[in-house]
């Protein structure tokens, strides 16, 4: 049986050198107008991921007044400060835990300024933020190591915060003494309210010199 021979079909025709521009040119402009589409549907999608300004602000727990009470009465030593903290970060609802901070009294200003090149610049500007740390004459400290994220305490016998994990040592000042922690300790926002001292918990990002926020929750 012979086998019958077609012509080349529509498909296999390539058409003129005009048609195969003009299919070119719709073929690149579609690629075009999808990649433009693309684009514009993305900057919404990532910027909804960005938390809005003041989105993930702190809020304001008060603290254990009787422990405050301790702190105001001490005068050489770090008090740990039991209190629950209430926190609105930016995707998650508002929220209670138990949690605690490291206080001391500051009685010397401008040596405490010295001693944290870490937090204040030559000119007694704070790097960390608002106008101060120091309120009321107290300073309070976050109580997780800048180096890894661990929980550190206070040796009474050696005069020092010390983090059990890898070493890190400070002094009463919260300055870096000795280990691998990349700075000194981590000052949170403290203020008097009507009569109640009051905290603002921040947690930085660890492993760097830098006190970069991560989030108001712990």
């Amino acid at each position: 049986m012979s086998k019958e021979h077609h012509g080349p079909s529509a498909y296999d025709d390539p058409g003129t050198p005009e048609e195969i521009s003009r299919r070119q040119f719709m073929a690149n402009a579609t690629l075009t107008l999808s990649g433009i589409i693309g684009v514009t549907l993305a900057i919404p999608i990532v910027g909804s991921l960005l938390p809005q300004a003041g989105a993930g602000a702190g809020t304001w727990s008060p603290l254990d007044a009787n422990e405050w009470k301790q702190l105001q009465s001490s005068t050489d030593k770090p008090v740990k400060i039991e209190f629950t903290l209430t926190y609105k970060d930016a995707y998650l609802p508002k929220g209670q835990t138990a949690e605690s901070v490291w206080g001391i009294k500051v009685k010397d200003l401008e040596a405490f300024k010295k001693a944290r090149p870490d937090i204040y610049l030559p000119n007694g500007t704070v790097k960390a933020f608002g106008p101060d740390i120091v309120t009321m004459g107290f300073v309070v400290f976050s109580p997780i190591c800048p180096h890894l994220g661990c929980r550190f305490n206070y040796d009474d016998s050696a005069g020092k915060f010390m983090c059990p994990c890898h070493g890190s040592q400070f002094d009463g000042q919260g300055a870096h003494l000795a280990g691998p922690a990349p700075r000194g300790l981590d000052p949170l926002p403290l203020r008097e309210q009507n009569g109640q001292a009051e905290v603002t918990w921040i947690r930085y990002q660890s492993t760097t010199p830098d006190r970069i926020v991560i989030s108001y929750t712990s």
